[in-house]
């Protein structure tokens, strides 16, 4: 019982870590990556598709994105569907592919993105805390229904509490990255 609210806690808390991971890397620094276009959906015939079905996505340069449709009568619609994603960037055609510059960051934009950055870590800070309340909430009922000693009980609090400190420690480190990549010029 006590082990599997344990596993129980440690996979929940994990979960809010690969959360606030997946949010930062929505996050733009001014550098080229792949997984700023992975949310954009195309209309391919009918059909909301995922860019990356619909062609090669890759980096060009350190401020360039590529896509280059199987189909190349897509190119229009997936100018479109990035111009229409509402992420700042001006598609532009190149033959038989899409160029898709990254725009350099100013002062007061990076300033802006290092806050999100900081409300996202925050906010899975909370959810793992929420987990550590509800374990342990979960921990004294079950102590009361005498499924096990106090002295368990207290163990697996302490449990609880390092497990919490190691993931609000991994959230850090990776708000501490994120922030050094979007400061730097």
């Amino acid at each position: 019982m006590v082990k599997k609210l344990i596993l129980d806690a440690d996979d929940r808390m994990q979960k809010a870590v690969d959360v606030v991971r997946q949010e930062l890397v929505k996050i733009r620094t001014g550098k080229a990556t792949t997984t700023l276009l992975d949310g954009i959906k195309v209309d391919y015939y009918g059909t909301m598709t995922p860019l990356a079905h619909l062609g090669n996505v890759g980096v060009a340069d350190l401020h360039t994105l590529s896509v280059q449709p199987y189909d190349k009568s897509m190119l229009d619609h997936v100018m479109k569907a990035i111009q229409t994603a509402n992420i700042g960037l001006n598609p532009l055609k190149d033959g038989d592919l899409v160029r898709v510059p990254i725009p350099p960051l100013n002062e007061e934009r990076r300033r802006e993105l290092v806050k999100l950055t900081k409300k996202f870590g925050e906010d899975g800070k909370i959810a793992i805390r929420n987990v550590r309340r509800d374990t342990i909430e979960h921990l004294k009922k079950s102590e009361k229904a005498e499924h096990f000693s106090e002295d368990e009980r207290k163990r697996a609090e302490g449990e609880t509490q390092k497990m919490t400190d190691k993931y609000v420690k991994e959230i850090d480190s990776l708000l501490a990255q994120k922030e050094e990549e979007i400061m730097e010029v």
